[in-house]
């Protein structure tokens, strides 16, 4: 079939709003269509090029951020302290893989989340599900409830000052190595995992200070000055993204992108093979995401990897394993014989959270660290098992010192989740679970790394 940007618009389609008034919700999409793109071609074109090395095995994905961003929790700070956490993670990454870490941030766009059922109920009164600030507000009122379509500009208009001040701070100094002991953030100090990354900067300070010998400096050798981060998000609302696609006219190709967000996904509730999302996701150059759960058969898999990636582009197509820490170790593994069998080039990437939220007895939803722990090293497990590459982790972070998952060094228990829950939707881990996490992953990189050393030399 040909295909447009609104082909979608004639699928069946899951996890959208009721608007109340389509005619103000044509207007919001039409003023949407002439704002200028959010990010462009040849970055998502780089992108796709840096996933094509993690698909091959030759670099590793690091793709975290806010489970939903909201309007409340806006501001330079929080941005820059979640940047600041993903900085440190990607250079424990990078010292235990031993290999270049691609980053790709959840913000600047995650405003929208799917939801379970479509209304909920507090003492007896039934009201349309919060599904993000994108569609309505979490308030339990019936106004507050009501789908606006004007919040789709509030969100394109954050989504551009945050893509802003992420640039800035990727170029402008902050991820200067020199200055890796001030990522930081001012809640980790004194907890062992800051102690632990101090340890790591010094190695890193020492080993600069070697190259500035040289003649090697921040100033002679940008990579050791800036970096790159690459926005993502779920691509839930497809008016909000049709209105934003563009076709490319820099390069060659002239192809339509999306242009809300470098990367963009298709989670497990939307992945109906004649649905709608499905349909808008093929036909966009952008490299893209598909959540893949318990509930996915090996062989809808391998038809869905055909049709959002036919020509078997490499660095197109990260499948995103959500299975929960019980379920990793039998539900991965039959998914990972098909794809192998298949020939399909993709980049296997773990998300440990949400297939493991839980209800405190609180009545908070919340994680377990542990859980969380656990599904990342099933997942390495399941591909040692079968011979593929674990290529990344999707995991969902703030800079804040929140408490929301339990558990962690940081020792976060079920009776301190109202101390400081902010979220509004799903638990995050906080900068020391982060860090925490990071160094798990690096151990197993360099576990894996060292022993195909080992039975290379063997042989």
């Amino acid at each position: 079939m040909t295909w447009q940007p609104d082909s979608w618009r004639k699928r069946p389609i899951k996890q959208v709003p009721n608007y109340p008034d389509d005619a103000v919700l044509a207007k919001v999409e039409d003023k949407l269509s002439n704002q200028p793109p959010l990010v462009f071609a040849g970055e998502t074109q780089s992108l796709k090029h840096k996933l094509g090395e993690v698909a091959s095995g030759r670099a590793f994905l690091l793709q975290g951020g806010d489970c939903a961003e909201s309007f409340a929790e806006f501001s330079a700070d929080n941005i820059r302290d979640s940047f600041k956490v993903l900085l440190q993670m990607a250079v424990v990454l990078t010292f235990g893989a031993s290999m270049p870490v691609v980053k790709v941030g959840r913000l600047a766009g995650q405003f929208a989340k799917p939801r379970s059922s479509d209304t909920e109920s507090i003492d007896g009164v039934e009201l349309p599900s919060y599904r993000g600030d994108m569609i309505n507000a979490m308030d339990f009122t019936a106004k507050d409830r009501i789908p606006d379509p004007k919040r789709l500009l509030r969100v394109y208009e954050q989504s551009a000052a945050t893509l802003n001040l992420l640039r800035a701070f990727a170029q402008g100094g902050l991820a200067d190595l020199g200055k890796v002991h001030s990522w930081v953030v001012e809640f980790l100090d004194g907890t062992p995992q800051a102690e632990r990354f101090a340890e790591l900067a010094g190695r890193i300070t020492e080993s600069l200070d070697f190259m500035r010998a040289c003649g090697i400096t921040p100033e002679t050798a940008r990579p050791l000055a800036e970096t790159e981060l690459y926005t993502s998000h779920e691509a839930l609302l497809l008016n909000y993204e049709e209105a934003l696609t563009r076709r490319d006219t820099i390069t060659d190709e002239k192809d339509w992108y999306a242009t809300s967000a470098h990367m963009v996904w298709i989670g497990d509730r939307t992945r109906q093979p004649d649905g709608a999302h499905v349909e808008y996701m093929r036909g966009i150059g952008n490299p893209i995401g598909l959540k893949c759960g318990p509930s996915l058969d090996p062989d809808e898999l391998v038809r869905l990897i055909e049709t959002l990636n036919p020509d078997n582009e490499p660095g197109r197509l990260t499948l995103i394993a959500r299975m929960g820490a019980e379920q990793v170790r039998s539900g991965l593994p039959p998914l990972l014989k098909a794809v192998k069998a298949s020939g399909a080039s993709v980049v296997w990437c773990c998300d440990p959270m949400h297939g493991n939220t839980i209800k405190a007895s609180s009545g908070y939803k919340t994680r377990r660290v542990n859980d969380v722990m656990a599904e990342v090293k099933g997942f390495f497990d399941a591909h040692d098992e079968i011979g593929t590459y674990p290529g990344g982790v999707h995991f969902e972070m703030t800079g804040q010192n929140v408490t929301e998952c339990v558990g962690g060094v940081v020792d976060v228990t079920e009776a301190r989740l109202g101390d400081r829950y902010h979220t509004h939707c799903d638990p995050r881990l906080n900068g020391a679970q982060a860090l925490e996490l990071a160094f798990l992953i690096a151990d197993l990189l360099k576990q894996r790394r060292d022993g195909s050393m080992s039975m290379s030399e063997a042989v």
